[in-house]
């Protein structure tokens, strides 16, 4: 193998978040630069846009079963020392992510418009974001053999190159997306068509640079058997660790479907300003993000080293930096809310609904940044239901029902719609700083040891 796991063992947490985080801004950055071009095209197509994103995010959800339990299982194998293991859960990763993308991506097209309506749009909203799924959604197979190659080029401490490879993604999709919605080199605009189509093509592109990447850094090949039969004990340890970590994201999801629908029946104006705050809070957990995960790729190794005290100190520095700097990413974004919005809309309505949810941010980003750190090592430390248990209880229990609660029957509206989700992650976040103070994964040994006496 072309990287060992000594030098991986000794990689600190900025070489290997650096490439993280500007991956992950830039992956944003595409997302807010869609959402405020097709804003000049139409508040509609935004909106529409918006919601289709949605759900596809909950589709792909479903390949991050396979990518955080590769990312997982090859770091504990890389930190032992099992080389040969961890090249073969890799090639399990990938195999397995390209039948759930195939049959996903079969599923969505199909049943796209029946899911949309569940969201209670309509007229252009409903056209446009139908548009994009059909298109979008028949290429979420390329989507799961990315996400894939991208866990097994990170989990063996190659994070620059995923990084590359979304610099190349970037330059496609802005190309892409100034066509369709401007109209450059006068070429017709082609709107929503244009932009998921773009997207189409810059998957396809990440999945070739991918796989030239995979077998020039680590040596790893794929034939055609690795895709037609996955190794039957990979695929049991990877949903072991894969169903409770994702489903914890899965929950987040559908719930946050459930909220959706809550904001729309609140009007259209509330329903954009959704999508554009949410775009403009992304900015403030990026950093958050970046380094949790950065964060997980460490404790996993460490987990698989056996130096626990190293992992608990990780996870508990990673968490005090996270909060600090999303608290400020929070308030430059209050302080200069309108300006920001502006760029947007100039509707008015929209503005003045979205400047006090600002405030809001304010308030859940801290909150936020202890769940988002402490949850994901929790799940490299092997610790993976708690986090699902949890994140079923609050994010039902308080964030779908507090956001009817303040937003439709205190008449809060968006406010408090946004002031429900951040109690939410302020109960997670504590919950999770508890159970990672108790150190997880010697419940993990005792679990192990007595299945293993049964």
């Amino acid at each position: 193998m072309s990287v060992s796991s000594t030098k991986i063992q000794n990689q600190s947490l900025f070489n290997i978040s650096w490439p993280l985080f500007i991956e992950l801004a830039l992956h944003m950055g595409m997302g807010v630069t869609a959402t405020l071009m097709l804003s000049h095209y139409s508040d509609g197509a935004a909106a529409g846009v918006g919601v289709a994103n949605q759900l596809l995010g909950i589709f792909i959800l479903v390949f991050n079963v396979t990518s955080i339990a590769a990312m997982i299982l090859i770091g504990q194998k890389l930190g032992a020392n099992e080389l040969n293991k961890a090249r073969r859960f890799a090639r399990s990763a990938v195999g397995l992510n390209f039948w759930f993308g195939i049959i996903i991506a079969a599923l969505v097209v199909v049943f796209g418009e029946h899911l949309l309506r569940l969201f209670d749009i309509r007229g252009e909203v409903l056209e446009y974001g139908l548009i994009f799924v059909r298109i979008c959604g028949a290429s979420l197979f390329l989507e799961s053999l990315s996400l894939a190659l991208s866990a097994v080029l990170r989990s063996h401490g190659f994070t620059k190159e995923s990084m590359i490879v979304s610099v190349l993604m970037n330059v496609i999709s802005v190309l892409g997306y100034a066509i369709s919605i401007l109209g450059i080199f006068g070429l017709p605009i082609t709107g929503v068509v244009g932009v998921s189509w773009t997207i189409v093509v810059a998957r396809a592109f990440a999945v070739l640079v991918l796989l030239y990447l995979v077998y020039k850094r680590i040596a790893l090949t794929f034939k055609v058997k690795d895709f037609i039969k996955v190794n039957k004990q990979d695929i049991r340890d990877m949903l072991y660790i894969g169903i409770p970590s994702a489903g914890e994201n899965l929950s987040y999801q559908f719930s946050q479907l459930m909220i959706t629908a809550i904001v729309a029946s609140l009007g259209d104006a509330s329903l954009a300003a959704r999508v554009y705050i949410s775009n403009i809070s992304m900015i403030c957990y990026l950093f958050t993000l970046a380094i949790a995960e950065g964060t997980q790729l460490l404790v996993a190794r460490y987990i698989g080293g056996k130096q626990f005290d190293r992992a608990l100190k990780r996870g508990i520095k990673t968490l005090r930096l996270a909060m600090m700097v999303s608290l400020a990413a929070a308030l430059v974004m209050a302080f200069i809310g309108q300006p920001i919005l502006e760029l947007f809309t100039n509707n008015y309505e929209i503005i003045a609904i979205g400047l006090p949810i600002l405030w809001a941010v304010v308030f859940i980003e801290p909150g936020r940044a202890m769940n988002i750190v402490l949850m994901s090592s929790l799940k490299s430390s092997g610790d993976v239901r708690f986090p699902v248990i949890i994140g079923i209880i609050s994010m039902w229990g308080i964030a779908v029902t507090l956001s009817y609660a303040l937003g439709i029957t205190l008449g809060l509206g968006l406010l408090g719609v946004w002031l429900a989700q951040g109690m939410d992650e302020w109960f997670r976040g504590i919950f999770a700083y508890r159970r990672w103070k108790s150190k997880p994964w010697e419940r993990v040994k005792v679990n192990r040891a007595m299945k293993e006496h049964a």
